[in-house]
């Protein structure tokens, strides 16, 4: 995939000059990547977000020369393996074992709305970019179903144009999704037990790709 990308690239890169990237253009942005594993801890228990492809589409706006806005959806096929810690309570199973085994597969859908900021001139052909998005992630998961959860990611790359109304971003990204999975209990001097909701993050880092096709041109 790293090879694609770098053909990518140069090909691109030895296209004429490129068009300018003006205020109120208009993308659809086809994306592919290849997103890392990430590891979650429990009380009890840990469970893994596997590597996998990661795809989808994006509506992205120029409010300026430099500076878009983009609704997105994305999605990543993967498995959520969970395991044990420690032994459980009938004490025959150890730690280390994946009590989900045969029935750990799922996916993760990313609903966000991002800003980018592009550096340079608009009529450069190669503009870095660095970005942010906020939303939601639906989580499918063979035992629990799906659940809807608070989700952000920040991206950073570079825009490679050309005379045509197609371009390509190559891009790194670091996707988070946050879920409540329970509560801790602490102990107040004046109140007594109180529960605090204790949460679980996914940090998962990710290669990609993205085809944009400009209306404006």
């Amino acid at each position: 995939m790293k090879s694609l990308y770098w053909i990518l690239a140069i090909f691109l890169l030895t296209a004429g000059a490129a068009n300018a990237q003006t205020a109120n253009s208009f993308l659809l942005n086809l994306y592919g990547g290849y997103t890392f594993s990430d590891r979650v801890d429990f009380d009890s228990s840990y469970g893994k977000v596997e590597d996998g492809f990661e795809y989808g589409l994006g509506l992205e706006y120029f409010i300026m020369d430099n500076a878009s806005i983009e609704l997105k959806y994305n999605r990543l096929d993967t498995h959520m393996p969970l395991y044990t810690k420690g032994y459980i309570a009938d004490g025959n199973i150890p730690p280390g074992t994946q009590v989900n085994a045969g029935d750990d597969k799922g996916a993760i859908n990313y609903i966000l709305a991002d800003y980018t900021y592009y550096f340079g001139s608009s009529s450069q052909k190669a503009l870095p970019f660095l970005g942010a998005g906020l939303g939601v992630a639906i989580l499918e998961s063979p035992k629990s179903g799906s659940g809807t959860y608070f989700a952000w990611e920040i991206k950073g790359g570079v825009k490679v144009k050309t005379n045509s109304p197609l371009s390509i971003n190559l891009h790194a990204y670091l996707q988070s999704m946050s879920a409540a999975v329970g509560y801790d209990y602490y102990w107040d001097y004046y109140w007594g037990p109180v529960a605090v909701t204790d949460y679980a993050s996914t940090f998962q880092f990710g290669l990609g790709a993205s085809l944009s096709y400009d209306f404006s041109k």
